[in-house]
């Protein structure tokens, strides 16, 4: 007897026709269940490189906080209150989730900043710089030398803001884009009386880290050994902190024990991702539900048919069938239409992995087109998983 014809023998005398509703359900649900886990694993997956992943998404500033001492109606008169001491770096350095610690120094010798052209804008300029590591976007020229006539300055992108939507239309003044904020230039008066020196900078490039003004950390040191007051330029009222995870309880503890303030926007997306990691948990826990209830159905109705057809499977056994042969058979049988399944849950997640890469863009942020590794891997286990189940049941169900 041929194998086609075996097969035919075997689909009429085993899988005899019957009302599949149950089958279809099982199938629905399987599909839903598998659908809202791979979405959970990719919502999750997704935030987290947003946040800690790639180095264009660093623009979030989850990690990096700019901290500083609460200025207080007992303090505010004291202006070396609010200053960091080495006892207060070196303990923050082993507090809970920090990671790596950034001095932020000042300028301590006057600036004064002279825009002309169409915008005639004279004001005093402060100046910061931290270490290089910590700037979210680091220009290609990021630096400077004594004697050199150009500097380059990193400035806020609220500043930007501020100036575009507060100050220019309230002045009759025209608002800027980032190109054309970066081809004006700035003359810089450094220093004070008859000793002083004039540099021309340029902004090269906008921060959302860092609320101010940056300048290479060699001007700064030059500037306040140069023009300013003798240890002044030891003095640190701000530090950059990188911290693994911001939301932690005990780090927000720590934090206000020892009077510490930071930017609360600076948390913002720490906590969107607690808020993002109970959904995507909840979204997880069902499910999970809606896949052990369709996996049920479906393990059910596969034994219900093998207990239709038990005088079959029984007159086949007896002819020299072997229950392996016959297990395998009936898997053969309903693993297309478990592959099937998965393969249609797949493809929504696809989908929904490529509109979400092409909505962050417009963010300026970036995702991948593909599902990241966690996405393959739950998909892969939970099939596996299921395959097994399935197999295991027919098996059981034949040798019963």
């Amino acid at each position: 007897m041929s194998d086609i014809v075996q097969k035919k023998m075997l689909k009429k005398l085993l899988l005899r026709s019957q009302n599949r509703s149950r089958l279809w359900a099982a199938i629905a649900a399987l599909c839903v269940g598998t659908t809202l886990l791979l979405l959970s694993v990719m919502i999750w997956w997704n935030f987290r490189e947003l946040l800690y992943g790639k180095s264009q998404n660093d623009t979030l500033g989850s990690t990096y906080l700019v901290i500083g001492k609460k200025v207080t109606e007992q303090n505010m008169g004291n202006a070396t209150a609010t200053l960091f001491t080495p006892q207060d770096i070196d303990s923050l350095k082993i507090a809970p989730q920090v990671e790596d610690i950034g001095l932020i120094k000042s300028n301590y010798f006057p600036v004064y900043a002279v825009m002309g052209g169409k915008l005639p804008l004279a004001t005093d300029l402060p100046l910061e710089c931290v270490p290089d590591k910590f700037i979210d976007k680091m220009p290609a020229d990021w630096k400077w030398e004594p004697g050199s006539v150009y500097l380059p300055i990193i400035v806020s992108s609220q500043f930007l803001d501020v100036y575009n939507y507060v100050f220019a239309p309230s002045q009759g003044l025209p608002q800027l884009s980032e190109a054309s904020v970066k081809s004006l230039a700035l003359n810089l008066k450094v220093g004070s009386g008859d000793n002083t020196e004039t540099v021309i900078a340029h902004v090269v490039g906008f921060s959302d880290r860092i609320g101010s003004v940056l300048a290479p950390e060699s001007f700064i040191e030059y500037g306040n050994k140069k023009y300013g007051k003798p240890g002044m330029s030891d003095r640190l009222s701000q530090l950059i902190v990188k911290a693994k995870d911001p939301s932690d309880v005990k780090f927000a503890n720590y934090l206000e024990s020892h009077n510490y303030t930071t930017n609360s926007q600076n948390l913002r997306w720490s906590k969107i991702r607690a808020i993002v990691e109970v959904v995507t948990g909840a979204t997880g826990i069902l499910a999970l539900l809606l896949m052990g209830i369709g996996t049920l159905v479906f393990i059910l109705f596969i034994e219900l048919t093998i207990a239709r057809a038990q005088h079959s499977v029984t007159l086949l056994l007896q002819l020299g069938y072997s229950p392996r042969y016959l297990s395998r058979f009936m898997t053969n049988r309903f693993l297309p239409m478990i592959l099937g399944t998965v393969l249609a849950s797949m493809a929504i997640a696809f989908a929904a992995q490529v509109a979400a890469s092409i909505a962050v863009q417009s963010q300026g942020l970036v995702l991948s087109t593909l599902p990241g590794w966690p996405v393959w891997a739950a998909l892969l286990l939970s099939t596996a998983i299921l395959i097994g189940l399935v197999n295991k049941s027919i098996s059981d169900a034949i040798k019963k």
